[in-house]
């Protein structure tokens, strides 16, 4: 494909094509035997899903990544996950402004649309924003780190320091401290890594466009977006709730401190993080279950989580109580919501809830495990969270295939998919007769 098809090609396919890029890259880089630590070669199928999961910013994974990835391998798997967090095309953007070019119409539309910023009316400066922000956090979120990793691992706790800070930030949930030490379950009484590893989380998956919010405003909310807002409120609600309920519920035989860190670490990690420091095969299926919910809403539009996003929740609730006090249009925060917004919340809340469950229904049969495993799973690729019940490393083929493709359409978004595919059109000027159905 030549530069010239390319550039006749939508901001949606750009990004399509863009992560299968970088996924198939990186499928191969890990293949190669100087990406495992016995210097052997990996088959496709594994390094693909990999691959998927890490630019997908997922953590599932079907080797333990401390161990089977080389210090080589671990590198790819985080430049991956560095890229996939970003967004593939604001990292190209990034370099191309780096380099002194400009960038024109079709470029900042499609930053635009990585972005989910409202306008191209200063996208390249808001990029600018969002990427020197990106390693701000995440090397404060390593220097915090690095103390207690250094102590417990020596020198080598420098690479996991940033590591883990990198990961943690692009909402990725990999960790490379190995499945013999139960990843971050040593830690759960660790106020530092906790903390730091939740507050990482959160700031990255709040949304870009909160961060400028908070840049211009500081703290007067009452100026912030529509958008912003609705983030701030919902991601809170979602985390203290769920966080109550793992308090009184789940691990009320831990003494106090460690029972409110458990409590909102797996209500932070569900936001599509993917990280652990409880064991989710003790928890109860009520605490397990909860967490499906959680995993498929995620984070915020136009972050480094997937997910259903906040915003869909939040229009779909708006437009529910609108039909409840029988108002024609969708209000939220006085403030009208168009019809396309509330459609395509609605598009986006069936594609995610339609393939969570007839994936979940067809691994189920294939593998022969029980549906709410499986499903556990599937909302987890799908939401790219990482959370597992250990399912993932025992799929045959078909089923990983199956949550590659969750992951790559939970990290893309399903409206992108939809659009850069079958493509936008107008409406058109005749429509059919209007019938009255009723509803309910």
């Amino acid at each position: 494909m030549n530069l010239k098809k390319l550039l006749k090609r939508s901001p949606y396919q750009i990004i399509l094509l863009s992560f299968a890029g970088l996924i198939l890259i990186g499928a191969l880089l890990l293949s190669f035997p100087i990406s495992s630590a016995d210097r052997t070669w990996t088959r496709f199928i594994d390094s693909l899903f990999t691959s998927v999961s890490a630019t997908c910013v997922t953590g599932l994974i079907v080797f333990d990544t401390a161990s089977h990835w080389s210090l080589f391998g671990q590198i790819v798997i985080l430049v991956l996950i560095q890229i996939g967090g970003m967004g593939v095309v604001t990292v190209a953007v990034s370099f191309i402004v780096l380099a002194g070019k400009r960038i024109g119409i079709f470029g900042r539309d499609t930053v635009k649309e990585t972005l989910s910023a409202t306008s191209t009316g200063g996208i390249i400066k808001l990029t600018k924003f969002i990427v020197k922000c990106i390693f701000i956090f995440e090397l404060i979120g390593a220097l915090i780190l690095l103390p207690v990793f250094c102590k417990d691992y020596g020198a080598k706790g420098i690479w996991l320091a940033l590591f883990h800070s990198i990961s943690a930030f692009c909402n990725a949930g990999f960790d490379i401290l190995g499945s013999e030490t139960g990843s971050l379950t040593t830690y759960a009484a660790q106020p530092i890594v906790n903390i730091t590893i939740m507050l990482l989380i959160i700031i990255g998956g709040i949304g870009f466009l909160v961060w400028d919010d908070v840049r211009n405003n500081k703290w007067r909310l009452s100026k912030y977006r529509l958008q912003s807002k609705v983030a701030l409120s919902v991601s809170a609600i979602l985390i203290f709730l769920p966080a109550l309920y793992f308090f009184f519920f789940e691990f009320s035989e831990y003494d106090l401190g460690e029972r409110i860190l458990l409590s909102l670490f797996q209500s932070v990690t569900t936001r599509t993080a993917g990280f652990n420091t409880a064991n989710l095969a003790e928890m109860r299926d009520a605490g397990r279950s909860l967490m499906i919910p959680l995993m498929l809403i995620g984070g915020s539009t136009g972050s480094t989580a997937g997910g259903m996003k906040t915003m869909t929740l939040a229009v779909l609730v708006a437009s529910a109580i609108s039909a409840f006090r029988n108002k024609s249009d969708v209000e939220m925060g006085k403030r009208r919501i168009s019809h396309d917004a509330v459609k395509g919340a609605v598009a986006i809340f069936f594609i995610y809830i339609s393939l969570f469950l007839l994936s979940g229904f067809i691994i189920s049969i294939i593998e022969n495990f029980p549906l709410s495993t499986c499903l556990f799973e599937t909302a987890s690729a799908i939401g790219t969270v990482g959370l597992s019940l250990g399912l993932t490393a025992s799929l045959g083929v078909v089923s990983k295939i199956i949550l590659m493709v969750l992951m790559f359409l939970g990290r893309i978004g399903g409206l992108t998919l939809i659009y850069a595919t079958i493509g936008t059109k107008n409406n058109p000027m005749s429509k059919f007769p209007l019938e009255q159905i009723t509803i309910g």
